[in-house]
């Protein structure tokens, strides 16, 4: 028989996914708004003009649908795991796919910005150290 400790460990692991999923919403808000492709100045000129800007939007708005996403899985899986407390058939689970999966994302954003961060931000830093040094 499901005990109280049962809900309330799965109201926990709810609310902390529902936590995931505003705070991909709010970061995919801050860059399509603010844009984290818009100041680039130093871009190659080979870039079309409205580029960095577009990118930001599409980049924010695919991090809040994931957010979204994000959400919609969590209530499911918590109306999910309440109606087996409720029959007594919980079947315990060590493996969380949908973490899993949040976690991979999340890893793949990071190296993503890395890379974006040491090709396209490092190379103007470089040029202006360098222009220092000789004089210009």
């Amino acid at each position: 028989m499901a005990q109280l400790r049962d809900y309330l460990a799965e109201e926990r692991t709810f609310l902390a996914w529902i936590r995931t999923g505003i705070s991909l919403m709010g970061f995919g808000f801050v860059v399509a708004r603010f844009g984290i492709f818009g100041d680039l100045t130093n871009l190659p000129q080979q870039l079309p003009v409205g580029l960095p800007h577009e990118l930001s939007v599409w980049f924010g708005a695919a991090l809040i649908a994931i957010g979204a996403i994000v959400n919609l899985f969590a209530a499911r899986r918590f109306m999910r795991l309440v109606g087996e407390l409720n029959r007594d058939q919980f079947a315990d689970r060590s493996l969380s796919r949908q973490g899993v999966i949040v976690a991979l994302f999340l890893a793949m954003l990071g190296i993503a910005m890395t890379i974006y961060l040491t090709m396209f931000l490092a190379q103007p830093l470089h040029a202006t150290v360098a222009g220092i040094a000789i004089g210009k």
